[in-house]
Parts: structure tokens; C-alpha cells; sequence
């Protein structure tokens, strides 16, 4: 989940450490912080709840497209939404991670895959990797998951870090987001999204137990009515095994994320 800009002077990077509990593999920073999980029986499945809504992008893509196409995720955490992409989905993936570390602990310990033609671990800045212009409008998904190790708020999180992520985006892609929805810093950084990708583009998932608030935001697209969406919960559900209709049941514009406090229960 680590990125962050190079612009200043920037202390070592935290090294990963790892933990087991109840058949889980969990990745830290050098603090309690659960930055990903793995169930070491399941390594495909999603363990955390809000990995799980990161996936949400799916309800905004057609259902012959749903899979198709070239899956990013800014700051690797533990692999799991590159695994699922890359292994459940059988999509083009690339992730991108800064911290050389929590990449050897992903390849040592949580099964990430070699690369190969239609996988790539970069190591390196996230905001350099949306900013360059060779990739504009080269991806369908794109998760942003960029909490350094006292996971307080996103390391990458200004208007212009999300005009990039935009422009990588091909018409018709989606990006999510996560963000702590009772953290106070939750309406900048909802505001910024909505600022780059426009307020009717974006929506929002309640937050979690733990308080994460998952943003989807569409580029250039309209946003399916609630009757495509229930469809295509179903296909979800049916294909890939996600919660999809509980998704749909929580899923609201960001105007009205901004000012929930309810958390899911």
C-alpha cells in the first residue's frame, strides 16, 4: 500500500514484516497496521472486507467487458487485488509499488506471480507512473490502495495525482479509491476526486467496520441506471463469487458519502 513522491528528501522506506493468526497471513510496515492479508488456505480469495469493495469497479463496466482489458493497482499492499485480476479475472496486470521490500514479502510469502506477458510488478512512484504519457488512456481499472506505515491518510492524495489517474484511464475505465471514511480527511480527499473526475462521475460505497470508504469514480461514461447495475450484480456474484448485491444495496453518490457517518454493519 506504499507510494509516495520523490520530489523531497524522503526517510527509509519502512521494511515489511509479516504475521499469522487463525490461518491468515498478514503484511506490516514495522507496526500493527494491516497494510493486506492472505488466508493461507484461500490465497485467492479476498480476505479483507475492504479489498473485496475495491472490486466494485466491476459494477460500472459492461458485462462483455467486465474482465477485459489492463487492471492497475497503485501500491501493492499484500497482492491480494493483483492476484485476483491477474489469476480470477485472467486480466492484463500491472502493479506498482515503491517500497522494494513489500515486493520480495509479496513474492516470498504471498503469492505473487512471476512476471510474464500480461504481468508486471514495477517498482517504483505511483504518481510517476500515472503522470507519464505513455500511458494515457492504456487502462480499464485502476485501484488506488496508497497508505504508508501509520496508514493516516493517503501518501498521494492532491487534485492533480487524481487529473493523472484520470488520463490513464481509457473512456469507459474506473478507478476506486480507498480512503478512511471517519477520518477527517475523507471530504479533501472525496472533494479532489470529484474535482478531476466530475461530481456525477463519482460514487461511493459506506464505510466499513474499520472505517474504510471505498470511492468508485468513471471516466467519460454514464452511469449505469440501478436496474443495469442489479444485472450485473448478479453476473458478479455468479462469475467471481463477490458480494456484488450487497455492493449495490450501499453504493451512493459522493455527495451523500461526504456526509454519512453510518458505518456497515
Amino acid at each position: 500500500m506504499n507510494a509516495r513522491s520523490r520530489k523531497t528528501a524522503e526517510p527509509e522506506l519502512a521494511p515489511a514484516t509479516i504475521s499469522e493468526a487463525d490461518g491468515v497471513r498478514y503484511l506490516h510496515l514495522g507496526t500493527p497496521w494491516v497494510q493486506g492479508a492472505m488466508r493461507i488456505r484461500k490465497s485467492l480469495a479476498l480476505e479483507l472486507e475492504y479489498i473485496q469493495r475495491m472490486m466494485a469497479w466491476l459494477l460500472l463496466r459492461p458485462e462483455a467487458d467486465m474482465a477485459r482489458g489492463h487492471a492497475v493497482q497503485l501500491g501493492l499492499g499484500a497482492a491480494a487485488i493483483t492476484r485476483f485480476c491477474h489469476s480470477t479475472l485472467r486480466m492484463r496486470c500491472t502493479a506498482v509499488e515503491l517500497n522494494a521490500s513489500v515486493i520480495d514479502a509479496c513474492r516470498l510469502w504471498f503469492h505473487l506471480p512471476a512476471d510474464s506477458a500480461r504481468f508486471a510488478v514495477l517498482n517504483m512512484d505511483a504518481a510517476e507512473f500515472v503522470a507519464d504519457p505513455a500511458r494515457i488512456e492504456s487502462v480499464q481499472a485502476l485501484c488506488v490502495d496508497l497508505y504508508d506505515h501509520d496508514a493516516a491518510s493517503p501518501v498521494l492524495d492532491s487534485e492533480a495525482f487524481y487529473r493523472d489517474c484520470r488520463r490513464v484511464l481509457a473512456d469507459g475505465g474506473v478507478m476506486t479509491v480507498n480512503l478512511f471514511g471517519r477520518d477527517a480527511s475523507f471530504e479533501r480527499s472525496a472533494a479532489r476526486i470529484a474535482a478531476a473526475f466530475g461530481d456525477s462521475q463519482v460514487l461511493s460505497l459506506r464505510p466499513t467496520r474499520e472505517g474504510n470508504t471505498v470511492v468508485v469514480a468513471l471516466r467519460d461514461a454514464p452511469l449505469p441506471d440501478r436496474a443495469t447495475l442489479a444485472v450485473r450484480a448478479d453476473e458478479i456474484e455468479r462469475r467471481f463469487k463477490l458480494p456484488a448485491r450487497k455492493w449495490l444495496r450501499m453504493i451512493r453518490p459522493i455527495a451523500s458519502a461526504a456526509t454519512e457517518t453510518e458505518t456497515e454493519t
